[in-house]
């Protein structure tokens, strides 16, 4: 399932024509090229993906994505695999040369992908599902899979690296705000058993702890509120300026028109006091995955 964005042309500062965002990525010959060199090194080392993931500092999902030229390799992960991996400088330099692609991401949200990774704030709003940048990979995958049409297996991993990989900028922003409301009936939606239950509530209350991030829950009996049209994202860009993202099937809209802007502002703050706070949404939270 793509959560997606719809390309608009001119919106933002420094915005990439809307063409290179419509078409359909494929890892390019550098990424692979770049991916195999690694993979090179690992296996000369006597390394396992899981040991390189662990001395970079990244999961072996990444390290594997890499190596298959799926993802574009972070300065981080250059920097820190030129140790384990010889100290050469053969990475340092072959980075120079990488081209970017983004398998995995729906066209219509690369736009906002994009946008999202220059925010200097970021705001969710959902209804339907755990928002992706606070999915636990087990999640994640059972999205992808139960989506129609059915992915390869190729087009699943690479779906469900982009998505992992979108996470990370949480991770490596923490002077973002991240704000995220959701509705307490996403959270009872069960997926998988009670392990996989249990790991999703540990992986969003880990994600939500920092400071920099809050997430309220919109209680059952809450009633009808303001953000009923479905769910919404937004940013505040470098210079200031206030984007919007609203999705349906197989389709996504960017919004930059300051009127529209200013009603999802006043909506999101609206149900913000409509919600529960950070404490009680985390306590919530922990109840839920008390009784499973």
């Amino acid at each position: 399932m793509g959560i997606d964005g719809e390309p608009a042309e001119g919106v933002g500062e420094g915005a990439v024509p809307a063409g290179d965002w419509e078409r359909e990525p494929h890892p390019s010959d550098s990424l692979r090229t770049f991916g195999a060199v690694v993979q090179a090194l690992r296996e000369h080392a006597g390394l396992s993906r899981a040991e390189l993931g662990e001395a970079v500092q990244f999961s072996k999902h990444t390290v594997e994505s890499v190596e298959l030229g799926r993802r574009m390799p972070d300065d981080a992960f250059v920097e820190r695999a030129e140790g384990p991996l010889g100290n050469t400088g053969a990475l340092r330099k072959a980075a120079r040369y990488l081209t970017r692609g983004e398998p995995g991401l729906a066209a219509w949200f690369r736009r906002w992908a994009w946008l999202e990774r220059r925010a200097v704030s970021l705001y969710t709003y959902e209804c339907r599902l755990v928002p992706g940048l606070l999915q636990s990979e087990a999640y994640a995958r059972a999205v992808f899979e139960g989506t129609i049409p059915l992915r390869t297996d190729e087009e699943l991993e690479e779906q469900l690296a982009a998505r992992m990989d979108r996470q990370a900028m949480m991770r490596e922003r923490p002077k973002v705000p991240f704000s995220f409301i959701v509705e307490e009936h996403v959270f009872r939606r069960r997926f998988g058993d009670a392990d996989a239950m249990r790991e999703l509530f540990d992986h969003v209350l880990e994600r939500t702890a920092p400071r920099n991030v809050t997430l309220q829950i919109v209680p059952l009996d809450a009633g009808l509120h303001a953000c009923l049209d479905g769910p919404m994202r937004i940013l505040e860009t470098p210079a200031g300026q206030r984007l919007g993202y609203s999705e349906g099937q197989q389709n996504g809209r960017l919004i930059s028109d300051p009127k529209e802007m200013s009603l999802l502002c006043q909506r999101y703050e609206t149900l913000r006091s409509q919600a529960l706070s950070p404490y009680e949404s985390r306590a919530l939270l922990k109840r839920l995955r008390g009784v499973l």
